[in-house]
């Protein structure tokens, strides 16, 4: 009985897309609380995370709902990692620069990663874009950890890889979630130029 209306609750607010606006509303806000160097961007971003898990995996996007997986994870970690300073503000806000050994991890982990799970998803499911979402997914997983980390290119990153998600949820009817990347777009470049202010500051 309970697991019948849990159910019924469920496919409501997927089918009248309460479902997906209210995770575009939680995922504008943990990013721009993120630009913004709040750290109250993790704990809205687990509840973002856990909405479009259930939104992908109705969409077939299967690359982007088991980024989810990853993105909880990581909410955690970027969280704590934000948090064990939080005595010391100088340590909280500081921001660094890739380095050029991130740089190529980060290239050859995209394309191996890509290759891979773009092989596996077009030969083994019903995925739609199977290589361009695998190729997202790649670059989210690295701008996370970026992000997590505050580097400051995390931002470049997700400006890139965002404009591509536009167009994806587009094609799947996804209109809530295209705006709130495109939104995101924005939010992102915001970000980029508050980080570098703020690494420029560190360094004077």
């Amino acid at each position: 009985m309970i697991q019948s209306v849990s159910d019924s609750f469920q496919q409501f607010f997927i089918q009248t897309g309460m479902l997906e606006w209210l995770g575009v509303f939680t995922g504008i806000l943990c990013v721009w609380l993120a630009a913004k160097n709040n750290i109250y961007n993790w704990p809205i971003a687990v509840v973002s995370v856990v909405i479009y898990i259930f939104i992908f995996f109705e969409s077939k996007l299967y690359a982007d709902m088991g980024l989810q997986f990853y993105f909880l994870a990581m909410n955690f970690y970027g969280w704590y990692f934000w948090s064990k300073n939080k005595n010391n503000q100088t340590a909280e806000r500081s921001v660094s620069m890739i380095t050029k050994k991130e740089v190529i991890l980060s290239a050859i982990g995209i394309i191996s990663f890509t290759a891979i799970l773009g092989y596996i998803l077009h030969k083994n499911t019903d995925a739609s874009f199977p290589f361009i979402d695998s190729f997202c997914t790649a670059c989210s997983l690295i701008a996370q950890i970026f992000l997590a980390r505050k580097v400051l290119q995390n931002w470049l990153i997700w400006i890139f890889v965002d404009i591509i998600y536009v167009g994806v949820y587009l094609s799947k009817d996804l209109y809530a979630t295209a705006f709130m990347y495109a939104l995101y777009v924005y939010i992102a470049t915001v970000g980029y130029l508050e980080w570098r202010r703020t690494y420029r500051e560190q360094t004077n």
